[in-house]
């Protein structure tokens, strides 16, 4: 089957983008570096380009460049061997011009949440960089969950997270924007971000719908190698209207595709969620099992999240973009706020089974593992890294999937 227009078209797109934000930054241009989880809608509002950290660790392992960047950092005395997802564009700190696409340009501002001892200490590592300066979000915790979260989120934000992490968050926020126009120059325009928060809404609503079109849908009509970067590279864009409508133009495709009886596997056997991020270094992971067996992955976090983890309605605007990321991990790793939803996800995609990648830097895995094998849901782990291959054979990440497909799913 030919590749989903829309994945092509954001892939090129995001070429060109990357193109023209290195000739901004050389220009003088400030860049901020951010991770994946931080608020970016305020970069946006203002006009500050902004790479995210953990986009570019997938350009690079994609590109088979991963183990350059990771030699940087072990003949610096950094480890080279813990979260490498969020640690591998802090080895393009020390060769600028190396890695793909002419490599990444030397930010002047990083961002992210201090969650895990690891993930600061990288951070403080970009703030000893010449030029760099570091602005760290807390990592607050909840002491009550609320159940079934994801028909909380949209319009009941204030209960679903808490009022004391969203103060914490807002206050934070507030802090984020003077520090902003006092080291760019560039000022914040509450009209603009207004604009930007409504984007993104209208953005995430298209990714609903899609998400709900895919779980419906029998046979599937897309390769999840399609739906990721037609997904994520519009979310990396999020509140500007080539995002907005990159959404729709993919849910116009996958609903054209369903309406015509388009199966990306003629033959589809098995309905498979892939939990975790994606496995950069080998894409062609996914389809082999859809060749050989008939398995065909219908969901990944990267459609789901952007279909239920987004989506902020009333209040003020900065507090709404505060209560997008003060749970925004829990809903991905936290039991019970996570562990429920991939059981939800599971059970609305008819999935025969559950292919869970295991990172290192993981947390809460097992109560993600635990819940879905009691709600009925065979599950395989995958203990790898996502982006460094070294302990990834392909050979028995192969033989160990296609096992447990034979054993568990297909009912020998």
């Amino acid at each position: 089957m030919s590749r989903l227009p829309s994945a092509a078209a954001a892939t090129a797109y995001q070429r060109r983008w990357f193109a023209d934000l290195k000739e901004q930054v050389a220009a003088g241009t400030p860049l901020a570096l951010v991770n994946a989880d931080a608020p970016q809608e305020i970069f946006r509002a203002m006009g500050i380009p902004y790479v995210v950290n953990q986009w570019w660790a997938s350009i690079v392992a994609a590109k088979q460049h991963t183990q350059e960047q990771l030699a940087r950092l072990r003949e610096r005395g950094y480890p080279d061997y813990t979260e490498q997802y969020s640690s591998t564009s802090l080895g393009s700190a020390f060769a600028p011009e190396s890695g793909p696409w002419g490599g990444l340009p030397m930010p002047s501002i990083v961002l992210a949440e201090t969650t895990g001892d690891a993930s600061r200490k990288i951070f403080d590592v970009w703030a000893e960089q010449p030029g760099v300066t570091f602005y760290p979000l807390e990592s607050a915790a909840a002491d009550t969950v609320p159940e079934r979260w994801w028909e909380l989120m949209p319009h009941r934000w204030e209960e679903a997270v808490g009022t004391d992490r969203l103060d914490l968050m807002t206050g934070e926020l507030h802090g984020l924007i003077r520090f902003l126009e006092t080291t760019t120059g560039r000022r914040f325009s509450e009209r603009r971000f207004t604009e930007v928060m409504d984007l993104v809404n209208e953005q995430e609503e298209w990714n609903r719908r899609t998400r709900d079109l895919i779980a419906a849908a029998r046979p599937c009509p897309i390769a999840v190698t399609d739906g990721i970067p037609a997904v994520m590279i519009p979310q990396w864009h999020r509140g500007t209207e080539w995002a907005r409508d990159a959404a729709k133009a993919l849910h116009d495709e996958v609903a054209a595709r369903i309406a015509a009886g388009t199966a990306v596997c003629e033959g589809e056997r098995a309905r498979l969620m892939w939990i975790g991020r994606g496995l950069w270094f080998d894409l062609d992971f996914y389809r082999r099992f859809q060749d050989r067996y008939g398995a065909v992955f219908v969901w990944s976090m990267y459609l789901a999240i952007a279909a239920d983890g987004y989506l902020r309605y009333g209040g003020d605007p900065v507090r709404a973009l505060a209560a997008r990321f003060a749970a925004f991990s829990d809903q991905l790793y936290t039991p019970p706020w996570s562990a429920e939803w991939y059981v939800h996800q599971a059970r609305t995609h008819g999935a025969d089974g559950v292919v869970h990648l295991v990172s290192d830097d993981a947390r809460g895995s097992w109560a993600t593992t635990r819940a879905l094998r009691a709600a009925g849901v065979p599950v395989l782990e995958l203990h790898a890294d996502n982006v460094d291959a070294r302990r990834s054979d392909p050979a028995y990440l192969d033989r160990s999937v296609g096992d447990w497909l034979e054993a568990e799913v297909l009912g020998g």
